[in-house]
């Protein structure tokens, strides 16, 4: 059974090397619809109806500032803490010591699928890729994003394509085949309830499209600025600092899924004046500061390297089971 459904008409859809195809079956005139595998290694399987603007999502421009500033290691405590509870979700054996997260156990064989929605350039999704999935579904909107992604991946050996080998034993590496899509959130272009775990990092929370994709015990792990995150960057750029209301969305998710944990970590950082601005640029701030005082803010960081803490939230939630 296909894990991919069409964009266009629902019907199921076959992945391959050169070109995904639909069978057609769900199709009014049972029209079997095509979308070409890019040569990076992504599948966009978002159509021109479902875009909001041009060109969705995040500009090349925020991208690659993320990708400096993320691959300098300034947000690594939260990529080792989402990866760590993963690691605790996905474990094959039972007695987890001492969690209070039952994990999952591979059953009959059946695959473990993920999913990534708003994965962005990969940083995070590259390191989830070795947490002990078999399938990692990479989602966003921005196609320079994943353009990326799936660029990192294939050089990696990771798409779902490619073969992972251990150069030594010749096995199969324990590392999840990655899949690069540009969709829609609301729109994902999943079976029903053929994942097993989402990750959402700094993006969008939509339950119904999350229960619609997730297994009966699925998990859902969501990454959000705590309170006080970047609180000294904030009080230079604006008059008037609201702080994060990181829980606003649980109301929403409480239909469907039920708070198992909460994990806060924080990390004090020391950035010159080039991890500033990229830090301002992948971040809302680029648009919503006032020009001067992010140029004041730069000026004063080049005779004085800032300093500012990191602080996160994660929220890991099991699908409610139905009564």
């Amino acid at each position: 059974m296909s894990l991919f459904i069409c964009p266009l008409c629902q019907s199921p859809l076959q992945s391959a090397a050169d070109t995904w195809r639909c069978d057609g079956s769900l199709h009014p005139k049972h029209t079997a619809h095509p979308f070409d595998v890019a040569r990076q290694g992504y599948v966009n399987l978002l159509p021109v109806q479902q875009k909001k603007s041009k060109a969705p999502g995040d500009s090349q421009q925020s991208i690659e500032a993320r990708k400096r500033f993320l691959n300098a290691g300034h947000y690594q405590p939260l990529q080792t803490l989402i990866c760590q509870k993963m690691r605790e979700l996905l474990a094959k054996n039972e007695s987890v010591a001492d969690s209070a997260i039952e994990p999952i156990t591979k059953k009959d064989s059946k695959a473990i699928n993920w999913l990534d929605i708003g994965c962005g350039e990969g940083y995070y999704t590259q390191a989830m890729a070795q947490t002990g999935m078999d399938t990692l579904i990479a989602a966003d909107i921005s196609k320079p994003a994943v353009v990326e992604l799936a660029k990192a991946s294939k050089v990696a050996g990771r798409l779902w394509y490619q073969q992972v080998k251990d150069s030594v034993t010749n096995a199969t590496a324990k590392s999840a085949v990655i899949y690069p899509l540009v969709t829609s959130a609301a729109h994902l272009p999943l079976r029903a309830h053929s994942i097993k775990g989402i990750s959402s990092i700094f993006s969008p929370i939509l339950p119904d499209a999350f229960n619609e994709v997730l297994t009966a015990d699925g998990y859902l792990i969501i990454a959000k600025p705590d309170i006080g995150h970047l609180a000294t960057m904030r009080e230079a750029l604006f008059d008037n600092v609201r702080e994060h209301d990181s829980d606003k969305f649980l109301h929403e998710l409480a239909p469907y899924f039920t708070l198992m944990g909460t994990e806060h970590v924080s990390t004090e950082m020391t950035l010159s004046a080039a991890d500033l601005a990229d830090l301002m640029t992948m971040t809302p701030y680029a648009y919503r500061a006032l020009n001067e005082k992010r140029q004041a803010l730069l000026a004063a960081v080049e005779t004085e390297s800032f300093t500012t803490q990191a602080k996160f939230v994660v929220y890991i939630l099991q699908k409610t089971a139905a009564e």
